[in-house]
């Protein structure tokens, strides 16, 4: 890893799916075993706080976790992959009833309130869909990027498409596509029998863009090891699907560059400057729309981005260009703020990150509502510096 990357924490790789029944959780603790296996130092998050099932995977249901002097969670460990998640903190057949401001509080908790460790990588195995988990994840962590899990029949390809420009407009990168219960061979006489078809996988990594990490094929042992809490990669190490595995960690292991822009989270306090993040040290020449560092003078934010371009935007355009509800119509993008009622010395107090895809601001006014997005960020008429 590079110093960027240490310092930010381990790379936080999402695993998603549009939909349920992909085999998603499956492919997540095996490539995490596998991971572990090659000597990198492994944590899950079970993001599905609804259908929690990675600890039955495994083989660690029942374990309770205990708590630090310092009060954080001290994971489970199984296979050499430290675990959290909500089958943990409740009882077998007691569901979750959870209201979204709470499912926000438990993945808080499971990122930040949890006794890790030096990790390497933390895979974050994320419910099925598009929604408000998602979402809060893209917004409140640096994730590194995420894999997208799909079988080859149209309807789960389709909905995978969905998952991927999800993941796209709030600036996560795509490490991946996987191609999960790509066919079934025979056992007696090694006939392949692609059940959901073939190929959509890669055809669908092919069109976005996007790599192609592999294809698992079906095998009956995946559901036996499953239900006994041991992963195929482990027991059954030789087989077709444990290579498919071992051969997508390998090449996760090399994604996910976190140095590609400035190290997030962190939260800015201009009064004293504590807080700051530091500047990325890989130069120009990355995507676009990657900040890559970030400064204040003379009554603006100065924003310098991978491609080289270099902005100032005085802070009361940017208050001025707030989108939340209360400057902003919800329905009509009509400005509701009264550029009058907006002081010519107004100044920015706070910046901090939301996720890997915009900056919140706050204002000497009070107000700290706002979302700035990279791309509204980019599209502002400020000074491009590198012309002055």
């Amino acid at each position: 890893m590079t110093q960027n990357e240490q310092a930010a924490g381990p790379r936080m790789i999402a695993i998603s799916s549009g939909k349920g029944g992909v085999g998603k959780s499956t492919v997540t603790a095996n490539i995490a075993v596998a991971m572990a296996d090659s000597g990198l130092s492994v944590g899950i998050v079970d993001a599905d706080v609804y259908g929690p099932s990675i600890p039955g995977i495994l083989g660690i249901a029942s374990d309770k976790p205990a708590m630090t002097p310092e009060q954080k969670v001290i994971p489970a460990e199984a296979h050499g992959v430290k675990v959290i998640s909500m089958a943990m903190l409740t009882d077998d057949d007691k569901p979750a009833i959870l209201r979204g401001p709470m499912v926000t509080k438990y993945l808080q908790m499971f990122v930040r309130q949890v006794e890790w460790g030096a990790l390497d990588v933390l895979l974050l195995d994320l419910p099925p869909g598009t929604g408000d988990i998602q979402l809060t994840l893209a917004q409140a962590f640096p994730l590194s990027g995420a894999v997208v899990v799909s079988t080859p029949q149209d309807v789960s390809l389709k909905i995978a498409r969905r998952g991927l420009r999800m993941m796209e407009q709030v600036n996560v990168p795509i490490l991946g596509v996987i191609e999960n219960m790509s066919g079934f061979t025979c056992p007696s006489c090694a006939t392949v029998t692609h059940i959901f078809h073939q190929g959509g996988g890669e055809a669908i990594a092919h069109e976005l863009g996007v790599d192609f990490l592999g294809k698992v094929p079906l095998d009956p042992d995946v559901v036996d090891c499953g239900d006994s809490g041991r992963p195929l990669v482990e027991a059954a190490p030789v087989s077709p699907a444990a290579d498919a595995y071992r051969r997508i960690a390998a090449a996760l292991a090399q994604t996910g560059d976190a140095s590609a822009g400035i190290a997030t989270p962190f939260a800015w306090s201009l009064a004293d400057g504590s807080g700051k993040p530091a500047p990325a040290q890989t130069g120009t020449g990355g995507r676009a729309d990657r900040l890559v560092a970030l400064d204040h003078e003379d009554g603006g934010l100065i924003l310098r981005w991978a491609d080289g371009l270099e902005q100032r935007l005085a802070e009361r355009d940017l208050r001025l260009a707030c989108a939340c509800a209360q400057c902003r119509d919800e329905v009509t993008s009509a400005q509701l703020l009264d550029p009058e009622s907006v002081p010519l010395d107004l100044g920015i107090t706070r910046v901090w990150s939301v996720g890997n895809y915009a900056l919140g601001l706050a204002f000497s006014d009070g107000h700290d509502t706002g979302i700035y997005t990279f791309k509204a960020l980019r599209a502002m008429q400020g000074t491009e510096l590198e012309d002055v």
